[in-house]
């Protein structure tokens, strides 16, 4: 299938069937994706903690307002964390990137207040989600994004350290009752020419 179709097809699953589960093979593949996401000066500057574990997701889900009932039924939660703790990142951009890398984090990123510094490394956290949803749509598996969490329970229960929560994932199979798929409610997006600017 083409991606374009992949993008047609894809949704936001609203309700996962609880019998199905990713199968490990798949599990792994997705997470050698993420590893593999892009970052500006391959800053990776990340944590991905996939959650299969009945007690842990149930636990996280509990701490998901009305996104519980998702998580509880979908075979994995995937949740994106991002390093906050700038000396132990520092540490990391001076042992594992090359010299010009080192070089444009120290001149026009760590000059910046903390509070930029982090924002800079969360746009790069949010690129993965983008290069994750397609993934799994890829690879036929279902998917739910979400920022209505309470991150600092999730810290805790996920027990983090130089890391802040951001978002999760919830990735499983679809319920075939799920109402809001696509070839039930079809796709609601702008038009074209609303959204692209294309310059001939």
């Amino acid at each position: 299938m083409d991606f374009r179709s992949i993008a047609e097809q894809r949704y936001t699953t609203k309700k996962f069937d609880a019998t199905k589960t990713i199968p490990k093979e798949k599990s792994e593949d997705l997470k050698h994706i993420l590893k593999l996401s892009p970052s500006s000066i391959n800053s990776q500057p990340w944590l991905f903690s996939f959650v299969s574990h009945k007690e842990t997701k149930n636990a996280l889900a509990d701490a998901s307002f009305f996104n519980a009932p998702k998580i509880k039924n979908a075979s994995h939660l995937v949740i994106f964390s991002v390093q906050e703790n700038l000396e132990e990142f520092e540490r990391h951009v001076e042992e594992n990137l090359p010299e010009g890398a080192v070089n444009f984090y120290k001149q026009f990123v760590k000059e910046q207040p903390k509070e930029k510094t982090v924002n800079w490394l969360t746009h790069q956290v949010y690129i993965t989600l983008g290069f994750f949803l397609a993934a799994c749509a890829a690879m036929e598996i279902d998917s739910t994004p979400m920022e209505g969490i309470e991150p600092e329970k999730y810290k805790d229960i996920l027990k983090l350290k130089d890391y802040k929560v951001l978002f999760s994932v919830a990735i499983g199979y679809r319920d075939t009752l799920d109402g809001n798929q696509p070839n039930i409610v079809g796709k609601s997006r702008l038009p074209v020419e609303t959204v692209i600017q294309t310059i001939d």
